[in-house]
């Protein structure tokens, strides 16, 4: 087919670099899944304490993720990309490594703070390695293939948790953080730095400094605020539907299994796919469509009663994502001066944690105030408030925009 031909085409012209770091973010993105999911569970058992008594380290986790994300966006874009990546790999398998051993809340706390403040670090710098070393006019393919490996990551790494969790913990965090400490030595010996000194880029902003030149930056201030409204919209559906479900429709663990598992199989599979038709048209334009795909399968999900209906929400979520993560990230890389890519990338990175944190607290709130019903048409809010920040971004049609448009047109 003609379009299998093009993709094809396209996936041929990316240096080895660029795969080198695709493969080992799958890899970091598998073994951090490992666990994840059951982190808290293993911890409000080893402690003999509710899931609520220790929910609050999830909140220090993240905390501290926001913090470390300024500090390392600057960092990677003063002394280079390479040696953030590495370290953070390094002390972040080392991190889970002695979660083996934890068996105080202090301790607990303390490995919360330092995986929290390494792990953003090597998925920011990823965003900015690619940036460094994609041409524009093919980055909104190579952060769809970015994301299609870590969705391959995150659909393998469970299965293969749940079957080290069966042997035991110990051994699951052991593989864990020597999984993660040897992606590190891996990376040492791989990737070369991808940060040059005066590269020349089509980005509209030229201007060098701190964090407060960013945020004087406009359009990426609402590009930031809008794409945080749809990560409160997200991370509802993602930390609250299995409960939900199960809690109000009696849908089982194992059966509900196949919602989440269906997302990353789209993903897999669909992803160049839907590039390659958002290619076609501006990002302004792709980015308003697919916050409101996402807004209506979400909120979508309070009118059903049954599998099958928050089956297909969760498909409708799922090309919503489709469309707008790659986009957003690619007119992120754009925006961003070469020389303050990873600090862009940082503020960009810091929407996941800010969703995290406050998506599920609003949803607790008005399923327990009102009705779970209610946590729906919360997200929806979210959802929709971010469709209207994007589509008002779509209608600009000179200045900074404009640059993005005809940079990226140029690659359809």
């Amino acid at each position: 087919m003609p379009m299998f031909s093009t993709i094809w085409r396209r996936l041929k012209i990316y240096p080895n670099q660029f795969w080198f770091v695709t493969a080992l973010m799958m890899l970091a993105w598998l073994f951090f899944s490992l666990i994840w999911s059951y982190l808290l569970l293993y911890i409000s058992q080893r402690l003999n304490q509710s899931l609520s008594a220790v929910a609050w380290l999830m909140t220090l986790n993240a905390i501290v993720g926001m913090g470390a994300s300024f500090l390392g966006g600057a960092i990677a874009d003063r002394f280079g990309r390479k040696g953030v990546l590495v370290f953070s790999l390094l002390i972040t398998g080392v991190g889970w490594f002695f979660y083996r051993s934890a068996g105080t809340m202090p301790v607990f706390a303390l490995l919360m703070v330092i995986t929290g403040a390494t792990t953003p670090l090597y998925r920011l710098t990823a965003d900015a390695m690619v940036a460094d070393i994609v041409p524009v006019e093919h980055r909104l393919d190579a952060y769809s293939i970015l994301r299609m490996g870590n969705n391959l990551g995150v659909a393998i790494g469970p299965v293969l948790g749940g079957l080290l969790i069966s042997v035991s913990y110990f051994v699951t965090f052991t593989v864990m953080g020597i999984g993660l400490a040897v992606i590190g030595l891996l990376a040492l010996v791989l990737i070369r730095e991808s940060r040059k000194h005066g590269a020349a880029d089509a980005s509209p902003v030229k201007t060098k400094g701190g964090y407060g030149v960013i945020l004087k930056d406009t359009l990426f201030m609402r590009v930031l605020g809008a794409y945080t409204l749809n990560r409160i919209c997200t991370s509802i559906l993602w930390m609250m539907l299995a409960v939900y479900t199960s809690q109000n429709y009696g849908i089982p663990e194992s059966r509900y299994g196949f919602i989440p598992t269906t997302n990353a199989i789209m993903v897999i599979l669909l992803q160049l796919l839907i590039t390659h038709k958002v290619n076609r048209y501006r990002p302004q334009a792709a980015m308003s469509a697919g916050a409101l795909i996402y807004a209506v399968s979400i909120f979508s999900v309070a009118f059903g009663s049954g599998f099958w209906w928050f089956w297909v929400c969760m498909v409708g979520a799922t090309i919503g994502e489709m469309i707008l993560v790659p986009t957003t990230t690619t007119f992120t890389s754009r925006l961003a001066p070469p020389e303050m890519r990873a600090r862009y990338m940082s503020l960009y990175t810091l929407t996941w944690s800010i969703g995290t944190g406050l998506g599920p607290l609003l949803a607790g709130f008005a399923s327990d105030l009102i009705a779970p019903r209610v946590m729906w048409y919360t997200a929806g809010l979210a959802g929709f408030a971010a469709f209207v920040i994007f589509f008002r971004i779509a209608r600009i049609k000179t200045g900074p925009a404009e640059l993005l448009v005809e940079a990226t047109a140029d690659s359809a």
